[in-house]
């Protein structure tokens, strides 16, 4: 009897308070209903994306928007061929994550393994003021710096507008993003694999190599992917540097006109304000948000095997 009266009494002590179950229980709503949200606004996005454009896919087919190579509103005939504007997006897209991905990846081993904690303190803040320069800025500085540079040294026949110094600039841009969240989940690994690395008598540089950037592979995977998003849905860079013309074949010496370049054109007035040129701009939105979505699809595919085979 006493022993039961004992259960009960330490029953009753262990059980948290009701106003902390309730407060538990309203704060996990307000998770559910924020992840609710996003997920709503996804699909109301994209919902408006495939309404706004059903006008234009009524009169345009999947293939010729698809599959034309010349994209020309204003001409007679019009085409809407956006296989050249998809291609000079991608090249700009890979020049940039060509610049980011290495600089920002060794920025982030440097500041989480290399540098010592004050110097870690002062130069990651100045690494991230780039993250907070307009995107106007940079596409000047594209435009009136880094072109004529590129004249002047390596390329005498690059054209005023080119593809080549709008990616250059906008991979500069994104190397913060890039440094930051990978230095993030690089100092976040565990020190003991780092010590247990060390006790086996590994170097330096193969504690970095061989543990540290294979546990933190998905967050660093994350960083990627973000630097690949930003870069496709980059505007004002491309707009100011990259020119208005579409290249094809994709010639980054040339001017070249991106997805997004192609929407602010429209949006801005630089075609008649009709029904049918709203839904064209819509058409346009809607391969954007495709694209982006497969590549993040894509790109957490790749994470996640590869977390599985570094676990």
């Amino acid at each position: 009897m006493l022993v039961n009266s004992h259960h009960s009494i330490t029953s009753l002590e262990l059980r948290p308070p009701f106003g902390r179950l309730l407060k538990e229980r309203f704060i996990r709503w307000v998770f559910m209903v924020c992840a609710f949200f996003a997920v709503v606004i996804t699909f109301a996005t994209l919902g408006m994306f495939v309404a706004e454009s059903l006008p234009f896919f009524a009169q345009v087919s999947l293939g010729e928007f698809l599959g034309g190579i010349r994209w020309a509103p204003l001409h007679e005939p019009p085409s809407y061929g956006v296989l050249a504007l998809v291609a000079d997006t991608l090249v700009i897209t890979a020049i940039a994550l060509g610049v980011a991905l290495p600089l920002g990846l060794l920025s982030a081993v440097f500041l989480s393994e290399y540098a010592s904690f004050r110097l870690r303190q002062v130069c990651k803040p100045i690494l991230e003021v780039l993250a907070g320069v307009p995107t106007v800025v940079y596409g000047f500085f594209a435009l009136r710096f880094v072109t004529p540079l590129l004249q002047r040294t390596f390329l005498p026949q690059l054209s005023f507008w080119n593809g080549l110094s709008a990616g250059l600039v906008m991979g500069i841009m994104i190397i913060p993003l890039v440094a930051s969240i990978s230095e993030e989940v690089l100092f976040a690994v565990p020190r003991r694999l780092r010590e247990a690395a060390y006790a086996l008598g590994a170097t330096k540089f193969e504690v970095t190599t061989r543990v540290v950037i294979p546990a933190a592979s998905s967050g660093i995977g994350a960083s990627f992917i973000l630097a690949l998003s930003r870069a496709i849905g980059e505007t004002m860079i491309v707009a100011l540097a990259a020119g208005r013309t579409p290249a094809w074949p994709p010639d980054p010496t040339r001017p070249m006109l991106t997805i997004t370049t192609t929407i602010v054109n429209i949006a801005t007035g630089d075609h008649e304000a009709t029904a049918f040129i709203w839904s064209v701009l819509f058409a346009l939105g809607f391969l954007l948000f495709l694209s982006t979505l497969v590549f993040n699809v894509a790109s957490h595919v790749i994470v996640r095997r590869f977390r599985e085979r570094f676990p």
